[in-house]
């Protein structure tokens, strides 16, 4: 299975992740969405900054998940994996500002990053704000 993360730029995240600074995507939701249950080990992770082309890709080592979060749950998330996140533990209190209301957690955790050709997508049909997109083959929404 193929996958598609797109980032925002200002976090320098696809830099955090080739450098390999940022070994887990995490994602955080209010509601049981994509990648949840969607994704497992060995899978592709294809990565684009918002409104630019894919440019990096990971494989999947690992994937846990994390439901009916609360602010005990979050912290102890955020404390324990604050650094494979890729940020530092000076920010795990904005982090849990941000996250509080959210209710499942999705760790991804990365290997073997690479940089790719860059490439385009179509994401028609998946929503214009669309943050993550799982596909059985990329090559299904790249434009050429």
């Amino acid at each position: 299975m193929d996958h598609l993360a797109i980032v925002n730029k200002k976090r320098k995240i696809i830099k955090k992740i080739l450098q390999k600074e940022k070994i887990i995507e995490s994602r955080w939701y209010k509601t049981k969405r994509a990648p949840w249950n969607k994704i497992n080990k060995n899978d592709t992770i294809y990565f684009k900054n918002s409104g630019e082309p894919v440019v990096i890709k990971a494989i999947v080592d690992k994937v846990i998940y994390f439901s009916d979060l609360n602010i005990e749950k979050l912290t102890h998330i955020l404390n324990t994996y604050h650094k494979e996140i890729g940020f530092n533990k000076d920010k795990i209190k904005s982090c849990v500002d941000l996250y509080c209301d959210k209710k499942y957690c999705i760790l991804i955790f990365l290997k073997n990053p690479e940089e790719i050709k860059p490439f385009k997508i179509d994401k028609a049909g998946f929503g214009l704000m669309s943050a993550w997109i799982t596909i059985n083959d990329i090559d299904k929404i790249k434009i050429n």
